[in-house]
């Protein structure tokens, strides 16, 4: 009987050093032949061409901010008090020339995206600025340091109730526009395929 628990005993203490010594604490996924990268997948079929929405309003936009994501980068326009009647075009463009005067506007990066939004940078009642951009200027409070895609911010200012943002971005990549209660949202994918 004694002999039996003592084979047992050995037999537990064999098995239990075995299944540690199999994957060593700290060890790499790649020692234990498993992954723990994981491969994200990002939407697809947005296109590369010009998308527009419809609607207009008298509600003026208020600011610009940008956010990184995983598969793409993002701006946002907000227009407080708009509702989700914002209306837009956003394109690619060999050059971005403002509205009105005509003037070239350089944007930095592999490719320019003109980003119209139908809604003015100042209070139709009193012309009054209700963003603080300046023509031909970088986008105020918009930092891109560390973006994947975003390259370069210009403002082309107002006229006629519309609003034109000059966008630089890495290359000619696939855009998403979506029009939600007060506000824009253009997303710039970081490459054309399906994995982030």
């Amino acid at each position: 009987m004694v002999r039996i628990r003592r084979a047992c005993a050995t037999l537990a203490l064999v098995g239990a050093t075995v299944g540690v010594a199999a994957v060593p604490a700290g060890a790499a996924p790649e020692a234990t032949g498993r992954s723990t990268t994981k491969a994200t997948t990002c939407p697809t079929g947005w296109g590369s061409l010009a998308k527009t929405g419809a609607g207009a309003t008298v509600a003026p936009m208020t600011n610009v901010r940008t956010g990184r994501h995983t598969c793409f980068d993002r701006m946002v326009v907000d227009v407080p008090g708009a509702g989700s009647g914002v209306g837009y075009t956003v394109q690619y463009v060999t050059r971005l020339y403002q509205d009105g005067s005509g003037r070239h506007i350089p944007v930095a990066g592999g490719a320019v995206l003109a980003v119209r939004v139908a809604a003015p940078a100042y209070d139709p009642e009193t012309g009054a600025a209700t963003y603080p951009g300046r023509v031909a200027r970088p986008l105020p409070g918009v930092d891109l340091t560390g973006y994947r895609t975003f390259r370069d911010t210009r403002f082309a200012g107002s006229f006629e109730g519309e609003t034109q943002i000059g966008l630089g971005v890495r290359a000619r990549l696939p855009f998403r526009v979506q029009q939600l209660d007060d506000r824009v949202v253009v997303d710039v994918a970081h490459s054309w395929t399906a994995t982030g």
